[in-house]
Order: structure tokens, then C-alpha cells, then sequence
């Protein structure tokens, strides 16, 4: 039952995680996008009640993440909260959990739309734009830029939150995907109570390489990758 799938980029060879997360070998790096710790809290405060449970499982996802791989560094690629003002609301318990596995490792805080200011109180440095540089050099930022608009090889992006849709034996299947080109990557998002955006919505237009990418899509216990020909738009475009 396949749960990672090896691919190449700009160089860096890179496996995508059943759990939302992409491992760097060579650089023994842990990367993810789009936690969005505290969401279910922040529309609490706005009058939504949603269950106050997703800290806790995202926590839990990624903490299973660094015993799969045991990193030695870790990237957050931006929203790794949903507001600024997560600190008074996420419980002592998970602030402890998150801590701990932020100061185990080199962690880097890539900076989001919901999350500018670097996270008070917790290891890491943060930034707007992180790179690596050398054999294999990749450039790491939240929103991913349009290949008129400064885009550089070897892009790790997130923010889009991307799914793919297909048909198959008679069903339609929508589910979290990561999606590359060879030239860039786009995370889905790891956090427990995130939406999702189809990769064939206008969104996506000129991010991609016409129809030379893959779509890695997430199941429950195995993922598949999948051909442009099959991937289906949410609605007519």
C-alpha cells in the first residue's frame, strides 16, 4: 500500500507524505503548509461554534510526522496559524505539545497571510521567503508566485490549499493533493479543519506547466498519483 511517492525538483529529491507533509532527505527536512492551529477558536470568537478539537488532531498529525521520519529541521510554509492572536486561546496543553516539538528540531516559520508576525514564545526563526541553496536548491514561501511575477525554480508553496477531483468505477472522488511540475511544488493543507480548492480552478492558471504536472492525491490509507487527462473541475468553467 503505497503512502509515499518520490519525486524530483529543481534537483532536490523529495517524498510526499500520506499525511500532507513532504520529506527532504538530504537536507533531513520536514516540510508542511497550512496548519491553521486555533481556526475552530477564532470563529468561536465570531459566533461559529465548531467543535475546539482541531488544534489537538493537527498536533497530533504532525507529531507522527516527526517520529515517521525523526527530522533534524522543519519548515512551516505559512498559516501555520489562523490569526495573530492564537496565543490566548490555544489551551496550555497544546502550546506545551507544540513547543516541544518546535525546540526538538531547527524549525522555520515561514510567515503567512493569516500568520505576518513570527509566533511569540516558540523556537525557530521565521521568514517571508526561505531558501536553500546549493545542489538541489529550493525556495520556500506561502503564496506561490505566478511565472510572470518573480516565480523561481525549485518552489515550495502552500496557501492554495489544492485538491483534485476524478471519477472512478462509477464514483466521484475530491481529496487533498499535492501537486508539482518539476519546477514547483504546492503543499495541501495539513491542518484538521482546513478547506480545499480543485487545482483545475482559474486559481491555478499560469501556476502550473500546461498539462506536465501530477497530482498526488491523499486518501485514507494510501495515495495515488494521478494524470491531468483525468482530473476534473468542480464545476464548468
Amino acid at each position: 500500500m503505497q503512502t509515499q511517492y518520490e519525486f524530483t525538483m529543481n534537483g532536490a529529491r523529495l517524498i510526499a507524505d500520506l499525511s500532507g507533509a513532504i520529506y527532504w532527505p538530504d537536507q533531513d527536512m520536514l516540510i508542511v503548509a497550512d496548519l491553521h492551529f486555533e481556526k475552530a477558536s477564532a470563529f468561536a470568537a465570531r459566533g461559529v461554534a465548531l467543535p475546539p478539537y482541531d488544534t489537538a488532531a493537527t498536533l497530533q498529525r504532525l507529531a507522527a510526522a516527526f517520529q515517521t521520519y525523526q527530522p533534524t529541521r522543519f519548515v512551516s510554509l505559512g498559516d501555520a496559524f489562523h490569526d495573530d492572536e492564537w496565543p490566548t486561546r490555544m489551551s496550555p496543553r497544546d502550546r506545551d505539545a507544540l513547543a516541544k516539538l518546535a525546540a526538538s528540531v531547527d524549525t522555520v516559520w515561514v510567515t503567512g497571510n493569516h500568520d505576518p508576525t513570527p509566533p511569540l514564545g516558540l523556537a525557530g526563526e521565521a521568514f517571508a521567503v526561505f531558501r536553500v541553496v546549493g545542489d538541489g536548491a529550493l525556495v520556500m514561501r506561502h503564496e506561490p508566485l505566478a511565472r510572470d511575477d518573480g516565480f523561481e525554480p525549485g518552489e515550495l508553496a502552500g496557501h492554495l490549499h489544492p485538491c483534485a477531483k476524478l471519477r472512478q468505477r462509477g464514483r466521484s472522488l475530491r481529496l487533498r493533493c499535492f501537486v508539482h511540475d518539476g519546477g514547483r511544488a504546492i503543499l495541501p493543507a495539513f491542518g484538521a479543519l482546513t478547506g480545499s480548492l480543485n487545482i483545475r480552478d482559474a486559481a491555478f492558471d499560469g501556476l502550473l506547466n500546461g498539462a506536465a504536472y501530477e497530482a498526488i492525491m491523499l486518501g485514507t490509507a494510501r495515495l495515488a498519483v494521478v494524470e491531468p487527462k483525468r482530473l476534473l473541475p468542480d464545476r464548468p468553467r
